[in-house]
């Protein structure tokens, strides 16, 4: 029983195998480097490296688009189980306002990984001191007050608009400000240029700290250690967002190759060093692998075409 429990397994590992022999384990991060698919990538590659999981693992970038250039070059790929793509939230809503042809249906899933819980800021001088003023100061005058957050229809657009609807004020009214990035977006709120900024906690932490910034409230389902800001769901509006990040592979691999893909990223989440890392980087542990984080992303793509769709940047 052991030794044909030892073959299945070792049956399993067979495609990564041939990666260590005949070719490397290539990981496709659809972004420049140095951004948080670049950075997720290269732990990825890290790790299986250091761990002996997988050897060698190659990391290149195809940026553009909101991820949805690569995502095109991996359906081009179909049926090579030795390509992996980091991918999140982000290229959900990426392919809907850029009018993907191709969408998250045509890959096939391994796992969800990583993700970052955004939080509401505002001046410190602002008159806003809780989230139920600013709600009042918005319901009073939708397109009166200002929020500034990465790009149109990306994770930050998409929460204002959840926050929207469940304040009582229509998505479409609203006055969302985007920015290529969280360093503008930072700076027009401490310029006053907005009345507030909604970006991942690491974005606003060292000022926040420093008592430059005011966070009203997190989209996370519970208050988190170490970060003294309460949840929008305490304070009555039932938001919850994480801004997650996951791996993906071509469509048509084999069901083998999918099982060997999914048993090296469950192995990887498994390590001391994985966790080190995490802990290193501040990045929240959102382990989904398999046929669950398959279910996850039908759901979150449907989710976010709707919230796309309130807030009028989709039809």
């Amino acid at each position: 029983m052991k030794n044909m429990l030892s073959l299945a397994l070792l049956s399993l590992f067979t495609p990564l195998a041939a990666a260590q022999s005949g070719g490397n384990l290539r990981i496709m991060a659809p972004a420049s480097p140095g951004g948080g698919w670049d950075q997720t990538s290269r732990a990825i590659q890290t790790v299986l490296q250091d761990q002996n999981i997988v050897k060698p693992v190659q990391v290149f970038n195809v940026p553009g688009a909101g991820g949805t250039i690569g995502l095109a070059q991996l359906y081009n790929a179909k049926g090579d189980g030795h390509l992996l793509m980091t991918m999140g939230l982000v290229m959900v809503g990426a392919i809907q306002t850029n009018g993907s042809k191709v969408d998250l249906s045509r890959v096939t899933p391994i796992a969800r990984l990583t993700g970052e819980y955004e939080v509401l800021v505002v001046p410190a001088s602002s008159p806003y001191k809780t989230m139920k003023d600013l709600v009042a100061a918005w319901k009073a005058n939708p397109g009166g007050v200002a929020i500034a957050g990465g790009s149109a229809g990306g994770t930050d657009h998409m929460l204002v608009g959840l926050l929207a609807q469940a304040a009582g004020v229509d998505p479409k009214k609203m006055n969302y400000v985007p920015f290529s990035g969280g360093g503008e977006t930072l700076a027009a709120v401490l310029g006053n240029q907005v009345a507030a900024g909604v970006a991942g906690y690491g974005e606003f932490e060292a000022q926040i700290k420093a008592g430059k910034l005011r966070a009203l409230g997190i989209s996370a389902p519970k208050r988190q250690a170490g970060i003294p800001v309460p949840t929008f769901k305490e304070q009555g509006l039932n938001v919850e967002l994480a801004n997650w990040r996951g791996i993906v592979a071509p469509p048509g691999i084999s069901a083998q190759d999918k099982a060997a893909l999914v048993a090296a990223l469950d192995k990887m989440h498994a390590t001391k060093q994985w966790k080190d890392l995490l802990a290193t980087r501040n990045w929240t542990d959102l382990y989904l692998s398999g046929s669950k984080f398959d279910v996850f992303l039908k759901l979150e793509a449907n989710r976010a075409k709707n919230i796309l769709k309130d807030i009028g940047l989709v039809k």
